[in-house]
């Protein structure tokens, strides 16, 4: 059976509104500091902080490297400057604890804390650019640097959301953020209860969800212009039991070689870049 997500499908019910903003974190604290507060989160790395000023979020303090000097620097104190934020020059080991050693490459910037969007943000989005949904569900990604990563691509390839789990699964975090390299300001992130029951309201407003699986219908036969949602399984386990079996079909990527599995940031940009050479076609 060839997938073919341009039929449409009926939709069961009324779209229904999720008036609730997201604001729960499991992002890591930086614990008995007081550069930091408990309400704050923190940006680091050029691309992250420079993208986070330009789209104007709240911001409350820069801190950057005492003799790290360059142009870019330079215009991002000129932006804090201008956002009438406090900035403040500090040795490199300030930052390298506020971090806790990461890459900062000398910034760092506190923001208030994450925000994360509703499911009828992202199809809002998809609307206002006269297009059908395109969303991923990420079932128990755990690694920082893998969210990153796919909101990178995400944002790239024109994905209109990302739905992620409250628990047991990384939320939005500066190593998120980092990784990004600024994507995170750009990619709505859904934050939601039961990934198999927001399955079903996806389907009840005519989205078509599909898993991937090493038992698959392959990848290349798949027409994948209509309103689509694509799971993309946990590092380990893969995607569960129960969203497989919501789901209504499962994709696989064909592979020639010894290794069996991609990482999970791997799969969905194939997955995404296929789903966005369909749409481009």
């Amino acid at each position: 059976m060839k997938y073919d997500t341009s039929r449409s499908r009926k939709s069961t019910g009324k779209r229904q509104t999720h008036k609730k903003k997201y604001d729960e974190t499991t992002d890591k604290k930086i614990e008995n500091n007081p550069d930091v507060s408990s309400q704050e989160e923190i940006i680091f790395g050029k691309h992250a902080v420079m993208e986070t000023l330009k789209k104007n979020k709240g911001i409350n303090k820069l801190f950057y490297q005492k003799g790290l000097a360059d142009s870019k620097i330079s215009s991002i104190i000129e932006l804090v400057k201008n956002h009438g934020g406090i900035f403040q020059e500090v040795p490199k080991s300030k930052l390298d604890e506020l971090t806790q050693g990461a890459n900062h490459q000398g910034l760092v910037l506190t923001v208030p804390p994450f925000d994360y969007q509703t499911i009828e943000d992202c199809l809002a989005l998809a609307e206002s650019k006269g297009q059908p949904p395109f969303l991923l569900i990420l079932d128990g990604i755990e690694d920082p640097h893998n969210l990153g990563s796919i909101l990178r691509t995400a944002d790239a390839f024109g994905v209109h959301g990302i739905i992620i789990p409250k628990r047991r699964a990384v939320g939005l975090t500066g190593i998120v953020a980092k990784t990004s390299t600024g994507a995170i300001e750009h990619v709505p992130v859904v934050r939601v209860a039961n990934i198999a029951q927001t399955i079903e309201l996806l389907q009840n407003q005519g989205i078509w969800v599909f898993a991937t699986d090493m038992a698959g219908e392959d990848v290349r036969q798949w027409n994948s212009q209509g309103p689509l949602a694509i799971v993309i399984g946990n590092e380990g386990q893969g995607v569960s039991p129960l969203v497989k079996q919501k789901a209504d079909g499962i994709v696989t990527i064909p592979m020639v070689g010894h290794v069996q599995s991609l990482n999970a940031s791997v799969a969905a940009g194939v997955l995404v870049y296929e789903v966005a050479r369909h749409r481009m076609n």
